[in-house]
């Protein structure tokens, strides 16, 4: 059986991923109802964290980062048990999919795409103060060139100005 692949279409163009629920398989389903439910319209890529833009912040990320943004959003899900990366395997390299959170067990809607190896957001990483890490479920197939051109649009401090929408997301 093969993987789901999901497609998120923007006005700056498509960004196609594959998804791992043998191996992350309550993340891959919390994202798929998402997907499934179309709980993701009215979406955004909000945020973007470039070496440049962390002050203050010695271990350094590159992502982008996208969503529902606004807390308690009416199409919000319950938070999801946290599946970390030493269990699933599943490290925080250049494409990787993964859950943005607070705390271990917060993670709902909010997803970020990691832009070259991020191993600080791994089990035991530092990014995070309780080396928890974050809950790493896929990989972007295509599209990559979309995820870096996000990432350098205009921007203050890391939030993105304007956000990019997300036109559409859906299983491809």
């Amino acid at each position: 059986m093969s993987n789901p692949m999901v497609r998120i279409q923007t006005a700056l163009g498509n960004i196609l991923l594959e998804l791992y629920p043998g191996f992350a398989p309550v993340t891959t389903a919390n994202f798929l109802r998402y997907v499934d439910e179309n709980r993701f319209a009215g979406a955004s890529f909000y945020r973007t964290v470039c070496t440049d833009n962390q002050p203050g912040n010695q271990f350094k990320i590159e992502v982008i980062q996208g969503g529902l943004l606004i807390e308690d959003h009416p199409s919000a899900l319950p938070p999801i048990p946290h599946e970390t990366t030493d269990q699933t395997g599943i490290l925080h390299k250049n494409g990787v999919l993964s859950m943005a959170r607070d705390t271990p067990g917060t993670a709902s809607s909010e997803f970020f795409i990691c832009i070259g190896d991020q191993p600080e957001l791994d089990f035991g990483g530092r990014r995070n103060p309780d080396g928890q890490g974050f809950a790493a479920f896929g990989m972007v197939i295509l599209g990559m060139d979309v995820v870096k051109h996000i990432q350098n649009q205009p921007a203050k401090k890391q939030t993105l100005t304007p956000e990019i929408k997300i036109l559409a997301v859906e299983r491809a």
